[in-house]
Parts: structure tokens; C-alpha cells; sequence
């Protein structure tokens, strides 16, 4: 179940655990974030584009009374940890993770079949530097295998007319995200920044769209991760499980 270069990390939640390895890119607060973020009602299908390791399908399924819940990843060495944290957490009739290409999403799964689509995508568009674009971080991290735009235009054909889009992101690019939401027919509704201290500038925006939704944007509380002392917020350890 698990190698000899990996972990499980303890998730906190139902006595799940994830498998991850040492060194790869790891899931983070955004992630734990947007799971709390995201609204999943009783009965819903969920597709997480982007789902490395399977961290989001998984803590939505412990968070949530959602149907079922896919991952859809495009580097077999994450997708394969995730199916065996899948099965690591006896989840098999709940979570299936998928690989592919998240430009191929809408080929990959029908139309309009998904209630919910989440996604934590790279966040930078500047990929010159990169010394290895094969490099698991830098497909986390840079838009090498897909872009903002890749991302927004196949999580709308897969979803629903009135289905929720969540995604969180870097606020310096929160203009181009709202452009490309309305661009395909998503309508930005909450907004959530995120401040690592309650004094420092924001770093993650939290944003949830829907699939042909009126224009009215609600813009939340924003979260603080950490106090004054270097601890988990109180939000952070009661809402989101932290």
C-alpha cells in the first residue's frame, strides 16, 4: 500500500489518511481551504480538476453528504497515490480518481453531469525558468499541462445549468479569473480572501461561480490562518478542522 519513499499523512477527519511522498509536491492549507469552502449538498456528484494525490475528493467525502466524488489528474505517479489512499480509506464506491488531461474533461466525462467542479490549479502563468516543465511541482505550480482558461472552460461543460464552480487562487489574478468565469457563462457569487496574519496582505482567494447564475458577487469575512502567537486561528481549527 505504501512505498518506501512515501508517508500517510493523517487528515484529521473520519481517521483518513492520505499517501504522499516524500519530497513531491504536498497538499496545503488551500486545498483544506477550498474543501471547507466548497458547498456539496446531500446527493451531489463532485469533479475535482487538478487532484494530484486525491486530497479534495477525500476530505469532501469525510466533510460532505455528497453521492460520489472524482478526481481528475494527469500524472499517473499522483493519481496512482491517490487510488491507493482511495483504498487505504475503504472509499472505493464513493471516490474514483481518473487520469487524464483536464483539457480533455469535457471528453472524458458527459456534459452537464456534474452538480459541483472544484479545482486548485497552478497558480503561475510565468513558466520561463523552469529548468525540468516535467517536474511534478512545476505542473503543480506553473500552467505547463494547462491554463487558467483550460481550467474554467472544461469545469463549465461538465457542469450542471445552476452547478457551483469553486476554486481558489492567488488574488493578484482575480480580475482575469472573474473575465474568464464570465467569459463561459460562470457567474461569480462568494468571494473569500485569505490572510496568512491579520496583518499581512491577502494570499488565496476563494471563489465559488455558477453555471449561468445572475450577477451578484457576495464578497465574505475574509479567513485568517494564523493568530497573533503563530497558532491555527480559531477559524482554522473549528470550521475547517485545523
Amino acid at each position: 500500500m505504501v512505498r518506501d519513499d512515501e508517508r500517510i499523512d493523517d487528515l484529521q477527519r473520519n481517521h483518513y489518511g492520505i499517501i504522499q511522498r516524500k519530497g513531491a509536491f504536498c497538499f496545503g492549507m488551500d486545498a483544506v481551504l477550498l474543501s471547507g469552502f466548497a458547498v456539496v449538498k446531500k446527493g451531489e456528484r463532485v469533479l475535482d480538476l487538478g487532484t494530484g494525490t486525491g486530497i479534495i475528493p477525500i476530505l469532501l467525502e469525510a466533510k460532505t453528504e455528497g453521492e460520489h466524488f472524482t478526481g481528475l489528474e494527469i500524472q499517473e505517479e499522483s493519481a496512482d497515490m491517490a487510488r491507493r489512499s482511495v483504498v487505504y480509506n475503504g472509499l472505493e464506491s464513493r471516490v474514483d480518481i481518473v487520469t487524464g488531461d483536464i483539457k480533455e474533461a469535457g471528453r472524458l466525462f458527459a456534459l452537464s453531469s456534474f452538480d459541483v467542479v472544484t479545482s486548485n490549479p497552478p497558480y503561475m502563468n510565468e513558466t520561463h525558468g523552469i529548468k525540468n516543465p516535467g517536474d511534478a511541482k512545476a505542473i503543480a505550480r506553473h500552467e505547463v499541462m494547462c491554463t487558467l482558461e483550460d481550467v474554467v472552460r472544461e469545469g463549465t461543460r461538465v457542469l450542471k445549468p445552476g452547478g457551483r464552480f469553486y476554486m481558489v487562487h492567488r488574488p493578484r489574478r482575480l480580475i482575469e479569473i472573474i473575465q474568464t468565469m464570465k467569459a463561459h457563462g460562470l457567474e461569480p457569487k462568494r468571494m473569500k480572501l485569505v490572510h496568512p496574519y491579520v496583518d499581512r496582505e491577502a494570499n488565496m482567494v476563494l471563489i465559488e461561480a455558477v453555471r449561468g447564475g445572475g450577477p451578484l458577487l457576495k464578497a465574505e469575512a475574509p479567513i485568517i490562518v494564523f493568530d497573533e502567537n503563530g497558532e491555527y486561528s480559531r477559524e482554522i481549527r473549528e470550521t475547517y478542522g485545523y
